[in-house]
């Protein structure tokens, strides 16, 4: 048995929750399966929490939110109060750099993601080695915030090197 099933979500802090699963909603179809920390609650904080998260002395979580997008991982978000925040990494950056979302329909996501206020940094373009199958398809995109988000399409599948030792998780249709 393998020791894990699974990446069950991806944590991703942004400015305003409220305008975050706009976004998500809008561009990607996200939907919320619950919020952990509310702005109606007292703001997680203090010695203990700055201990367990290893964030600032200060810094408080005012809205944690978990967001389901059909078949994959979820997205846990975070909005933090008095807490000193860099701009997103770019993906030349150490560190999880962006979140991938594989998509069936890739020009009607785009245009989606576009209305929704995505700004792709370039063309949609060919993916690169075992995923260039025929009618594949990548692009980068900054969402409203400035974090990256990837949608991808592989819809023939990937190749594999002979010495692989696992296929790559792709959700189911």
């Amino acid at each position: 048995m393998s020791l894990t099933r699974g990446i069950n979500h991806i944590g991703l802090t942004v400015p305003d929750i409220e305008g975050a699963t706009q976004f998500f909603k809008e561009a990607l179809d996200g939907k919320i399966a619950y919020d952990s920390q509310t702005k109606a609650e007292e703001p997680r904080g203090g010695s203990y929490v700055e201990h367990v998260l290893n964030i600032e002395q200060g810094a408080v979580i005012i809205k944690k939110r978990m967001m389901v997008f059909n078949n994959g991982p979820n997205i846990e978000m975070f909005e933090f109060k008095h807490a000193t925040q860099n701009n997103p990494v770019s993906l030349q950056d150490i560190g999880f750099t962006h979140i991938s979302f594989y998509v069936d329909d890739f020009d009607k996501t785009l245009a989606q993601v576009k209305q929704a206020g995505g700004l792709p940094i370039s063309e949609p373009h060919a993916n690169t080695r075992y995923e260039d199958t025929a009618g594949n398809q990548t692009v980068y995109i900054k969402t409203p915030w400035g974090s990256l988000i990837e949608l991808q399409t592989v819809p023939n599948g990937f190749y594999y090197p002979e010495n692989s030792e696992a296929t790559v998780f792709t959700p189911d249709p």
